[in-house]
């Protein structure tokens, strides 16, 4: 099945040739903004992991908790979301603004689907911006006019950096020290990232999934080990993962669940860990 936009109905800039990222992470959530080059991808994807399904869920109830905890708790009311991605039914403005309706948000995409899509759901709220920025490039990001201007960067911020760091081919770690080095004392970081257990059987889903990402046509998508990940997060105090006061970085799915879970993880839930950190 093809895609059933005609070409008038493609935004500005969008080459429907080329798989996008984020289109392909919004089919998995349901989207339908999605092109057959993207469901090219999206069924190697199923193929070699048929759970893989499983990782954008809880990539994103990840977020959503973690925005709502972080609207309770920090009185943080500024947020900076990179690769913010496709508009879903609960988006980052809307968690936050639900508990703070003065709360100002900014996305940073630079994805020209996402900033179409974003701009026409955001044209009534004007505590909430979308700008286009290379998020792998801190100082464009943090040095950006619009960010500046709507968000006082020399206070504490939260910043989101959710399931976009294992795009970066290169010095992942030398950019998150970059934007945290940026951030305001009593900022926080709200971050995922692709998970390599370092279990046989684990390792394994998580290889296939690299797989068709790396070696496909997306050109990226590292799982990587606690160690390598852990070392993007230098600098920040981990909140606690749950009230027995366990490690901050876990499973997305374990992080502070709402309930109790009456199933195990799949294998590919456990392929993805979240943590929210804290800038003393």
């Amino acid at each position: 099945m093809t895609s059933t936009k005609s070409p008038s109905q493609v935004p500005v800039g969008v080459d429907p040739t080329r798989p996008s990222i984020a289109r392909i992470y919004g089919g998995f959530l349901g989207g339908k903004d999605v092109y057959e080059v993207d469901r090219q991808v999206m069924r190697k994807i199923n193929d070699a992991v048929p759970e893989a399904v499983h990782i954008a869920r809880g990539n994103r109830a990840f977020l959503n908790r973690a925005c709502r905890f972080l609207s309770r708790e920090s009185r943080i009311d500024q947020f900076l979301d990179c690769g913010s991605g496709l508009p879903t039914a609960e988006n980052t403005h809307q968690i936050v603004q639900r508990f703070n309706p003065e709360a100002r948000v900014v996305y940073v995409d630079n994805d020209p689907v996402v900033l179409a899509h974003g701009r026409a759901l955001l044209t009534e709220n004007e505590n909430v911006l979308m700008v286009s920025a290379d998020i792998f490039n801190a100082p464009e990001v943090m040095e950006n006019m619009v960010v500046g201007n709507h968000l006082d960067l020399t206070e504490p911020v939260v910043l989101l950096q959710v399931g976009t760091m294992h795009h970066v081919e290169g010095d992942a770690v030398a950019v998150m020290r970059r934007y945290i080095d940026a951030l305001a004392p009593g900022s926080y970081v709200v971050f995922s990232h692709f998970f390599d257990p370092e279990e046989p059987e684990l390792t394994r889903i998580a290889r296939r999934i690299e797989n068709v990402l790396v070696n496909g046509p997306m050109g990226a998508g590292r799982f990587r080990t606690r160690a390598e990940i852990m070392e993007m997060l230098e600098g920040l105090e981990l909140v606690p993962s749950n009230d027995l006061g366990d490690s901050g970085l876990v499973a997305c799915d374990e992080w502070w669940p709402d309930g109790p879970a009456l199933t195990p993880l799949s294998g590919a839930a456990r392929c993805i860990v979240g943590a929210v950190g804290r800038k003393p």
